[in-house]
């Protein structure tokens, strides 16, 4: 008997923030690497003042995105 593995972490959100906002989660990568050398929370001010994303989702992004750096 054989367990799917549960997708843990920022991951997790990413299938939300697929279907919430209608775009890829390379479409979010491209933008935070776009942004420049920001912080962690000006990464996440970043995409709720200028795509509307919700802090969460966008908390999500950034730190999956950081810990790929």
């Amino acid at each position: 008997m054989t367990e799917t593995a549960k997708v843990k972490g920022p991951a997790s959100y990413f299938p939300s923030i697929e279907k919430t906002y209608a775009k890829p989660i390379a479409h979010w990568m491209a933008i935070l690497q776009e942004a420049g050398p920001l912080k962690h929370m000006e990464l996440v001010n970043q995409l709720k003042a200028q795509h509307q994303i919700g802090h969460g989702h966008a908390n999500a992004l950034v730190a999956a995105f950081l810990a790929k750096k």
